[in-house]
């Protein structure tokens, strides 16, 4: 009886470039839903007193206000980044992050549209800095520090909302948030062929 040989498998290699599918509907879902919860926690802040812009300059500012700011600009997306992975089914924290942060990237143009329609006051005051320039009547020295004061806000708002999705992308993941989970993984996984059903 003969014996076959069978050639080893070549190896994979290391300059091979593979490109992560991209679940558009699920990154659309997901920065829908960060802008309503955006728009709920900034008419919520609005509501208690805490987001509305009335403060020329940062010394003004209550407590209350940063904490608002700060915790609705990061829970809105990271509902946002939980929803994008949920709806697209990634049980991975690398493609998760990256269709959460693609989520964060797809709200910001929405968001900057319904600004500068006027919808500043709906996202609590602190978003509205992006679009609404301050009242001109302040003076020239309030008017300079009011606007470095809001645009302040609005860059910490956004980059605290693009912690907040990855965040919960890794959450959404379910894998456990620490770096030295991806060594000791051992599958690897592979999205599933979509079909169209006729």
């Amino acid at each position: 009886m003969a014996t076959r040989t069978v050639p080893p498998a070549p190896a994979a290699d290391p300059l091979t470039w593979t490109p992560w599918r991209v679940n558009w509907s699920a990154i659309w879902v997901g920065a829908l839903a960060a802008i309503a919860a955006a728009v709920v926690l900034g008419l919520a802040g609005t509501a208690i007193g805490a987001t509305a812009a009335r403060s020329l300059s940062w010394s003004a500012l209550t407590k209350l206000d940063v904490a608002v700011a700060v915790l609705g600009a990061f829970f809105a997306f990271v509902a946002g980044g939980w929803t994008t992975v949920k709806v697209a089914g990634i049980p991975y924290a690398e493609p998760a992050i990256l269709h959460a942060t693609i989520a964060w990237l797809v709200a910001l143009p929405v968001m900057l549209v319904l600004l500068a329609l006027g919808a500043g006051s709906a996202f609590g005051g602190w978003y509205g800095g992006i679009a609404a320039p301050p009242s001109l009547a302040a003076g020239a020295v309030a008017l300079d520090v009011s606007v470095r004061a809001t645009a302040l806000a609005s860059l910490t708002t956004i980059l605290v909302g693009l912690i907040g999705s990855v965040i919960g992308g890794w959450i959404a993941s379910g894998e456990p948030m620490t770096f030295t989970h991806y060594r000791t993984r051992t599958t690897i996984w592979v999205e599933p062929e979509r079909r169209m059903v006729p």
